[in-house]
């Protein structure tokens, strides 16, 4: 793979978490109105009068990738020094951009301790960045070992953000399982049906297994060598992340409590279909994908909203993860509209294409 290719994943991601960063630091981006104090009177504010060790640990994680992302992406026009500056700079004064639009938001309050956890996290990540960034995403074994198991295509970086980013859809436990798309829930409005129990284990299999089936094709499609055991842990990962989220903010007790009939009987509808679509060529598994794409969106769409769900909002106060969750809300409502594009346009090198 060409050395321009390679830049491409570092510099997608760079974008891909600017963008994160913009909607969780201005969620829900409503109610904008002038306070009529001094946008950076928060700068020479008291020391909070409350705050917690996780409030603090989470300021410096949230920009720590952001850091190391725009460092490794630097690392190939400057010296590593001075990428790892530029970083921290970047880091600093998007966080200062983001306290000074949160003046305007009467759900957020700005504060310079945010802002100096913000820039201390990406001045840590441009120090990891500096050290194992390159490596990791453009050079050394794990670089190495990508480009010889994925496809050889201008795409491909891509479609790793894309799942990625839906291996993030599966953090929020108010969605059905592999059910994204739900655009009734970005736009506020109310369901096209009512909730029967019976239909409704009908339409969560049917939504879990097409789900499954789209993006267990989508690995499967960016995959050169062992696609099939790499997608199979991959859609294991999954499963291990939405129980890990069920006992992180439900409880343990609830860890499994997302294993509903439905769900069961959809994953394994979706197993035997993922398998036996893997050995197709390559245009007919990217039609399926599509085709399952499209028939998970729709069922997401059509289904009524599950009481179960309503209840566990009700169980789980968001409380610190309130931005969080409303980013991945929306990964989740847009997952499937970034992905229909992108196997639209995905076109591997000849040789390639009928690797599999």
């Amino acid at each position: 793979m060409a050395n321009g290719t390679r830049t491409h994943l570092t510099l997608y991601l760079t974008s891909g978490y600017l963008l994160l960063i913009i909607y969780a630091s201005l969620y829900p981006m409503a109610g904008w109105r002038d306070s009529g104090s001094a946008p950076l009177a928060f700068l020479g504010a008291a020391w909070p009068r409350y705050y917690t060790g996780f409030d603090l640990a989470a300021n410096i994680v949230a920009y720590l990738p952001f850091g190391f992302f725009c460092t490794a992406a630097l690392r190939r026009r400057l010296a590593p020094l001075n990428a790892w500056l530029v970083a921290a700079l970047l880091g600093g004064g998007l966080s200062l951009a983001m306290e000074l639009l949160q003046n305007y938001l009467p759900s957020r309050v700005p504060s310079n301790l945010d802002l100096a956890c913000n820039a201390a996290g990406a001045l840590l990540g441009g120090l990891i960045g500096v050290r194992w960034g390159s490596r990791a995403l453009d050079e050394g074994r794990l670089a190495r070992w990508r480009r010889r198991i994925m496809r050889h295509a201008h795409g491909t970086d891509m479609g790793v953000l894309l799942i990625a980013a839906w291996l993030i859809t599966q953090l929020s436990p108010e969605t059905l399982l592999f059910g994204s798309g739900n655009l009734r829930q970005l736009l506020d409005l109310p369901p096209v049906q009512p909730f029967l129990a019976e239909r409704f284990v009908s339409l969560e299999t049917a939504i879990a297994a097409s789900g499954l089936l789209a993006a267990g094709l989508i690995a499967t499609l960016l995959l050169r060598r062992q696609a099939r055991v790499l997608t199979g842990g991959l859609l294991l990962a999954a499963v291990l992340i939405k129980t890990l989220t069920h006992a992180l903010l439900i409880g343990p007790a609830s860890a499994l409590a997302w294993v509903t009939p439905g769900n069961g009987a959809g994953m394994a509808i979706g197993l035997v279909l993922w398998w036996a679509a893997s050995f197709l060529v390559f245009p007919l598994q990217r039609a399926v994908a599509a085709l399952a794409l499209l028939f998970a969106t729709v069922m997401v769409n059509v289904a009524p909203e599950n009481p179960y769900l309503l209840n566990m909002l009700h169980i789980w106060n968001p409380g610190q993860f309130l931005n969080f969750n409303g980013l991945t809300r929306l990964i989740c409502s847009l997952w499937p509209f970034l992905a229909l594009p992108w196997l639209m346009i995905y076109r591997p090198e000849r040789h390639d294409a009928l690797h599999y």
